[in-house]
């Protein structure tokens, strides 16, 4: 009853009324996105979640909508625009359905221009905070959003910082949202969100799994402050895609996929691309992990099919490991390592990444990226083991290089005499292993690299040569 009741409400709000069911409205929503002056902006791409269409000449867009499917009506904001924003929050470029339906299903969208369009920016990638109670929130706010904070200060001296937090912002605890969002206020930097699976409230499934015209769903309360779950913006020539691939079913489980439907929203929102573009993609669960290959998305090759046409970096989180997957020519996964580590067990993730989060340098077309540890400066980006502190490797000198690539180069010196590249292997750092109570379950990674130094040998330095050709260096006394 109290959906048709809404139902009802809505058309008499709208006086557009397509259809009613016991728990289905189909509205017809229209407005306009306008520049501060009140000029209609052209061109700008409006979608329900759903349907696609794009402003007109002077600014006006319309959609019918399905209020029981679609949640929201957001834009995606042009490049020649700022990304609208509250005290550093991502806001302003979405309004909800139902808010739609209780305001006549008129809405305006306002963006600020421009004063002179740039393609060079800075992104920020920020996995897992995945806080659970106080004291997760309080390390979260002491430690990673402070060390966030001096970064943001530090670029946006020569550039524009935008900011992604890649799901798991709390750990199932609901309560925690208000000081999370309160959190990330005035950094800085333009801070978008992903919802990642311990985001949804567990004691409903997610939106499309539940029953139609359902008041409750596992979404509800990451919409809430949040907004949508799958949109789009632009900013200098990138296109930036933020997506949810869980499937929450209920009972405190949940499948790494995209439904069939997501799949073909990106492929629409896509089609408003030129295609070769840089796209930027944000997921929670990676897609094309090898090594400790756990937790990628099911259908990861039609991903993959409905991204061919476009150069694609994704950024996804979820492993709370490190690792860099070279899927295609066109498509790099940065699976990144979590802002928390190990469940803020301490001070690395399960491969022995340090806690930190990444920053890309974007020049136009250009991307080069650098993982920032926690406290520590970005020189910090690779950990050596002396011989004999790796137990698995005693008679090796380890070195622990977590954002490895095919581009990337280790090489070694015995006792200042280059001794050529370091040998590549797979097993669980020793670090990380040393933190559980059984080593054999600490998990595997690809990214260390060993050297045998002769008996007798006085020092060992690592040389370690980025994709960029930047080189960084570790010396230790044998």
């Amino acid at each position: 009853m109290k959906s048709k009741l809404l139902s009802v409400l809505s058309v008499l709000l709208c006086g557009a009324f397509v259809e009613v069911a016991a728990q289905n409205s189909v509205l017809n929503f229209t407005g306009k996105v306008t520049d501060k002056s009140g000029k209609g902006i052209s061109g700008v791409v409006v979608n329900d979640g759903v349907r696609f269409t794009q402003t007109d000449a002077q600014g006006v867009w319309t959609l019918t909508a399905d209020a029981v499917v679609s949640k929201f009506v957001s834009i995606s904001t042009s490049a020649a625009y700022q990304l609208p924003q509250r005290e550093g929050l991502a806001s302003g470029f979405y309004v909800s359905v139902a808010r739609l339906a209780a305001d006549g299903c008129k809405h305006d969208f306002v963006l600020e221009k421009r004063k002179q369009p740039k393609d060079d920016f800075y992104f920020i990638a920020v996995s897992d905070p995945q806080v659970r109670n106080a004291q997760e929130m309080k390390r979260w706010r002491q430690e990673t959003v402070p060390d966030i904070t001096q970064t943001v200060d530090f670029l946006k001296q020569s550039r524009e910082v935008v900011g992604t937090t890649l799901g798991d912002l709390v750990f199932d605890n609901m309560s925690l949202y208000d000081e999370y969002e309160a959190s990330l206020k005035n950094t800085g930097a333009t801070f978008f969100q992903c919802i990642g699976n311990h985001d949804l409230d567990l004691r409903y499934q997610d939106l499309h799994n539940m029953a139609a015209g359902t008041p409750v769903y596992g979404e509800m309360v990451y919409n809430r402050y949040f907004g949508p779950t799958d949109y789009s913006y632009n900013v200098g020539r990138v296109h930036v895609v933020t997506m949810k691939d869980l499937n929450y079913v209920g009972g405190k489980r949940y499948l790494e996929s995209l439904t069939g439907a997501q799949i073909e929203w990106l492929k629409k929102d896509l089609s408003y691309v030129p295609k070769g573009s840089l796209v930027f993609l944000n997921m929670h669960a990676p897609a094309w992990n090898r090594v400790s290959g756990s937790g990628n998305v099911r259908n990861a090759a039609e991903l993959k099919e409905a991204l061919r046409d476009y150069n694609v970096h994704a950024f996804t989180g979820h492993t709370h490991y490190f690792q860099n997957n070279e899927v295609a020519d066109n498509l790099y996964e940065h699976n990144i390592g979590a802002a928390c580590g190990a469940w803020c067990a301490g001070w690395i993730n399960q491969c022995g990444a340090p806690n930190g989060y990444l920053v890309v340098d974007v020049k136009g077309d250009d991307v080069k990226w650098h993982y920032k540890s926690t406290r520590r400066d970005f020189s910090h980006q690779f950990r050596l083991y002396g011989r004999g502190q790796f137990l698995t490797q005693s008679s090796f000198v380890v070195a622990n290089i977590w954002d490895w690539d095919s581009a990337c180069h280790a090489v070694w010196y015995q006792d200042g005499k280059p001794m050529g590249d370091m040998e590549q292997f797979v097993d669980a750092d020793e670090e990380a292993a040393a933190m559980k109570k059984d080593r054999s379950a600490a998990v595997k990674t690809g990214h260390l690299f060993r050297a045998m130094p002769a008996d007798g040998a006085k020092e060992i330095k690592v040389e370690f040569t980025n994709r960029f050709g930047e080189v960084y260096t570790q010396t230790l006394k044998l």
